[in-house]
C-alpha cells in the first residue's frame, strides 16, 4: 500500500515582530504552509492579537515558495468586494501562493458587538461573503443580492494568480461549518478533534457534496492540532493547559480537553497520536505550538527535524 501524500505547514509562534524572520526560517526548515490567524477582539480588555493579512503579506516579501494559509480568516468581519481585492492583491503579490482559510468565530462575542455585527448572524454572513467573493474572484461583473450584501454590477482588476482562483479551506467543528466546506470550498480545516471526529467529518462532507453533484477529487483535507512536546505526556497536557485555557478564556478544566484534542509528550506519542488523524483521512497537517514563547523555537525545530520525518517514512 502507497504511503498517502502529506503535506505540513506551522502556525505562526514567534510574535509579529518577527513575521519576516519567522517565515524564512519556517520555509529553510522544509515547512509547506506558514499560517496564521486573526482576532479583533479577544476578551475584554483585549488579549494581544493581529489580522491575518498583513501577516501573511509581510511573510509573502521574506519568502519566494512557502505558501501562506490564513488560518483562520474571520469572514463576517469582511465586505466581498473588499476582501476579493485583498486577497487577489496578496495572491498576485506572492506569486500564487494563497490559501484562504475561512471561520465564523463567534468564541468572542464582544468583538463583534464592538464591529456594530450581530453575532448570530455570522454564519449567514459568511456564506453570503463566499458566493459573492468567488464571483468576484471568477467573474468581470458581478450582480448578487443577499440579506447582508449587494453588489451591482461590481467587479475586481486584475483577477487573482491562482485559477479559476485561490483555494477556500473551510474551519470549524459543527455541522454548518462542514455543509459550507461541501458546498463553497476547496479544503477542510477543523480544529479540537479527535480521530473518529474527524473521520466522521469526512464522511458527512463526502455526503453533502454527493448530493449537491459536487466534486471533490481535488478537495483537500487538512487538519490544525494544537502540539505540545515534552518527557511525559502528563507535562505536556498541563503546559497546553495553561496555555490554550489562557488564550481561549474557557472556565472549563482544559487538561480533559487537551488530552482528548491535542498532541502531547515526547515525540513518539506524538507522531502516535498524529498517524491516527492521518488514517482518519488528514493530509494536510497545520501544526499549532502550545507552550510558553521561550519554548516556541525548540517546538517548531522539533517538529520538523524529528517528528515530520517520521511520518514521511
Amino acid at each position: 500500500m502507497n504511503a498517502p501524500d502529506l503535506h505540513f505547514g506551522i502556525s505562526a509562534a514567534l510574535g509579529a515582530d518577527q513575521t519576516a524572520s519567522q517565515a524564512r526560517w519556517m520555509e529553510e526548515l522544509g515547512y509547506e504552509y506558514f499560517s496564521a490567524g486573526e482576532h479583533f477582539m479577544r476578551g475584554s480588555p483585549p488579549g494581544p492579537t493581529h489580522t491575518v493579512l498583513p501577516l501573511l503579506a509581510v511573510a509573502a516579501g521574506a519568502t519566494e515558495k512557502i505558501k501562506l494559509l490564513s488560518s483562520i480568516l474571520l469572514a463576517p468581519f469582511y465586505h466581498p468586494l473588499v476582501l476579493a481585492k485583498l486577497t487577489t492583491t496578496l495572491d498576485i503579490a506572492s506569486g500564487g501562493r494563497l490559501t484562504l482559510g475561512i471561520g465564523v468565530g463567534g468564541e468572542f462575542p464582544m468583538e463583534f458587538e464592538a464591529a456594530g455585527l450581530d453575532v448570530k448572524q455570522r454564519g449567514r454572513r459568511t456564506n453570503e461573503c463566499l458566493e459573492a467573493l468567488i464571483q468576484l474572484w471568477t467573474q468581470s461583473s458581478v450582480n448578487y443580492s443577499g440579506r447582508h450584501f449587494q453588489l451591482d454590477a461590481a467587479s475586481i482588476n486584475p483577477h487573482p494568480v491562482q485559477q479559476p482562483h485561490p483555494p477556500i479551506w473551510v474551519s470549524g467543528r459543527r455541522g454548518a461549518a462542514m455543509e459550507r466546506a461541501a458546498r463553497l470550498g476547496e479544503g477542510w480545516l477543523p480544529y479540537f478533534y479527535d480521530p473518529a471526529h474527524y473521520r466522521d467529518s469526512v464522511k458527512k462532507i463526502q455526503d453533502m457534496a454527493l448530493k449537491a453533484g459536487r466534486d471533490l477529487s481535488q478537495f483537500q483535507w487538512a487538519f490544525m492540532p494544537y502540539i505540545s512536546i515534552y518527557p511525559t505526556v502528563d507535562e505536556a497536557a498541563r503546559v497546553a493547559a495553561k496555555e490554550l485555557g489562557g488564550r481561549y478564556l474557557y472556565d472549563s478544566d482544559f487538561i480533559n480537553i487537551v488530552h482528548r484534542y491535542c498532541l502531547l509528550g515526547p515525540v513518539e506519542d506524538c507522531v502516535s497520536r498524529l498517524t491516527e488523524y492521518i488514517s482518519a483521512g488528514a493530509r494536510h497537517i497545520i501544526f499549532n505550538v502550545s507552550c510558553p514563547k521561550e519554548d516556541r523555537a525548540r517546538h517548531i525545530e522539533v517538529i520538523a527535524n524529528e517528528i515530520i520525518p517520521l511520518l514521511q517514512q
